[in-house]
């Protein structure tokens, strides 16, 4: 590793190490299970094919124009490990095709529900983990955080070929949710549970915890965050009670700061 990005990696160590220590007495923020410290990495190449062929082989899918089209997409180069095992999942279960293919459409309309197939456990780990992740990260393209975090909840992330895929779409989802300790967390998660976090995800995991560490209840700040997250609802056709909750917030808190400011140039 270069110089300069271990001088990065200890600049970041020591604030999310601070963080930390300073949190932990605080039981809402502390992780529900032990840290693995780094013990999470992606499956190898080799290791995720020889899973995703015998997932295809377990649900019968053994013909011959199956087996090409299978040779076909693990000689793509060009695509990542849980690209390569969602078209796996994709080519061996139609359920799994539909369910990515809703998720991929930008116009479709947005789940509000996860799907039942990502909790039957009669599918297998392999197959609930992997096509959850690919699920909710296509959820988390189109900006449909709410749905993706559900389902990354319901899978873990010892059972995806690409952990910190996991955890830097988990910690996305909570940001842009301003659920600050759960992003926190999930932050740390990628930087210290994953032991082979690709570079972009960590340097924007980073930039959201400091981003975080701005954040203050009630002021304009949170306002317009709460106004960026009614913005997105309304794109997506969310108009209901809890856009209408967050706008209500939203009036009532410019309110009282108008209210301060008229206060002030009264004094």
């Amino acid at each position: 590793m270069r110089l300069r990005n271990w001088i990065l990696l200890l600049a970041i160590a020591a604030p999310l190490v601070g963080q930390q220590a300073a949190l932990g007495g605080d039981a809402k923020l502390k992780p529900k299970e032990p840290a693995s410290f780094g013990t999470l990495k992606a499956v190898t190449l080799e290791s995720a094919r020889s899973q995703a062929l015998d997932w295809l082989k377990g649900v019968g899918k053994t013909d011959a124009t199956t087996m090409e089209k299978f040779e076909a997409i693990w000689k793509d180069g060009d695509r990542g490990i849980l690209d390569l095992v969602s078209a796996t999942l994709e080519l061996g279960d139609a359920d799994a095709a539909k369910l990515l293919a809703e998720a991929r459409e930008p116009n479709a309309v947005a789940p509000t529900t996860v799907p039942a197939i990502l909790k039957d456990e009669k599918r297998g780990a392999f197959y609930r983990g992997n096509l959850g992740l690919a699920y909710a990260k296509a959820l988390s393209n189109r900006r449909v955080f709410e749905e993706a975090l559900d389902t990354l909840k319901v899978i873990r992330p010892e059972s995806v070929v690409e952990p910190a895929t996991y955890f830097f779409h988990r910690a996305v989802a909570e940001h842009a949710l301003l659920l600050k300790a759960d992003a926190g967390r999930s932050i740390v998660g990628l930087l210290e549970d994953v032991s082979d976090a690709p570079e972009r995800y960590k340097m924007v995991g980073v930039l959201m915890y400091h981003d975080m560490q701005g954040w203050r209840e009630k002021d304009l700040g949170e306002v317009a965050r709460k106004m960026d997250n009614i913005e997105r609802r309304l794109e997506l056709a969310r108009g209901g009670p809890v856009t209408q909750k967050i706008q209500k917030e939203v009036v009532a808190r410019l309110d009282e700061i108008i209210k301060q400011l008229e206060k002030q140039g009264g004094s």
